[in-house]
């Protein structure tokens, strides 16, 4: 069997060629009322909430998980981003599971469980741009930008966007979380690799 290079950074494909982006940026927040009444006067869409479990596998290369939603379908999700505070750009891959049960066992046994992450995410558009409105079990409530890239928006875009959104939230560069929400478990937890 043929093992992929270690420095590969993105899902690729004859159909799908270029990695998939965006520019992400995660904060901690003080009020969940206020960040949602911001939301609901920018959003251009309100997609909805969602109930999420996010399995965290050990992988050799930026961070795998296995997101279950409540109502949806499941997803393997596979992404590397630098842990800074700043808006960061981010490649990732997302595929449907139509059998999550046995492929987080099989993965349970490949590669070993780093975290499980338990959330309500309230998801609101602005544009190309996800804001999540998170309460995470454990951790709290956390404000989340993905300016997703498509091959027309350069990732000065996105960060032009994910700026303007962070004025618009009185996010304080205090309050920015690096790492994910699995890191953060682990952390809370003193776990570490």
């Amino acid at each position: 069997m043929d093992n992929a290079s270690p420095n590969r950074t993105s899902f690729t494909g004859p159909e799908d060629p270029a990695p998939k982006q965006n520019v992400e940026l995660k904060a901690r927040l003080a009020d969940l009322d206020d960040a949602r009444e911001t939301a609901m006067r920018l959003a251009t869409e309100r997609p909805g909430v969602q109930i999420q479990v996010d399995t965290y596998f050990h992988c050799s290369q930026g961070r795998l998980k296995l997101r279950e939603i409540d109502g949806q379908t499941a997803q393997l999700v596979w992404y590397s981003r630098p842990d800074e505070t700043a808006a960061k750009l981010s490649s990732y891959g997302v595929i449907p599971v139509s059998n999550p049960v046995e492929l987080k066992q099989a993965l349970s046994a490949a590669l070993g469980v780093r975290a499980i992450v338990d959330k309500r995410r309230e998801i609101f558009m602005y544009e190309n741009v996800r804001i999540h409105l998170d309460e995470v079990q454990g951790l709290g409530q956390f404000l989340e930008f993905e300016a997703v890239l498509g091959p027309e928006e350069s990732p000065e875009a996105g960060h032009v966007k994910v700026d303007f959104l962070s004025r618009q939230f009185g996010i304080d560069a205090s309050d920015l979380v690096p790492i994910s929400y699995g890191d953060m478990t682990r952390s809370n937890a003193g776990d570490s690799d």
